[in-house]
């Protein structure tokens, strides 16, 4: 089973970063969280890795829907999208399919919102 969105776009890790946050601020996410895998590997097990990010997006009309169906929905939140650098000048940039994480969850509120989720996530993804 597939459980992500993911799109290799010919860009620099930075470039790539910006365009992904452009794209989702477009589909009505914002980033909440931002782990930096590379450097903490670094920091706390002295490993050195590719650089590899993790952004937590929201989009809060959906998050709220979410919550409104499910409370414990939220150990699900926030979207991760991943950035890794893949050499070469290639990023890659992958994004949770909201409609395979969910299928665990036995409501059918959440499907129909989930479909919306993901579409709007692989358009971000996509269109970078």
């Amino acid at each position: 089973m597939v459980y992500y969105i993911s799109n290799s776009v010919e860009a620099g890790f930075e470039e790539a970063e910006r365009r992904i946050r452009e794209s989702l601020a477009k589909e009505g996410f914002g980033i909440l969280t931002e782990i930096d895998v590379d450097k903490t590997f670094k920091a706390k097990l002295g490993v050195d890795f590719r650089r590899y990010k993790i952004l937590g997006a929201c989009n809060p009309h959906y998050a709220h829907k979410a919550l409104q169906e499910e409370d414990k929905i939220g150990v699900m939140l926030p979207c991760s999208i991943i950035l890794q650098d893949m050499g070469d000048g290639i990023t890659e940039i992958a994004a949770i399919d909201p409609v395979a994480a969910m299928r665990s969850i036995d409501n059918p509120a959440i499907e129909g919102f989930a479909s919306d989720v993901r579409e709007k996530l692989a358009r971000a993804v996509m269109s970078i």
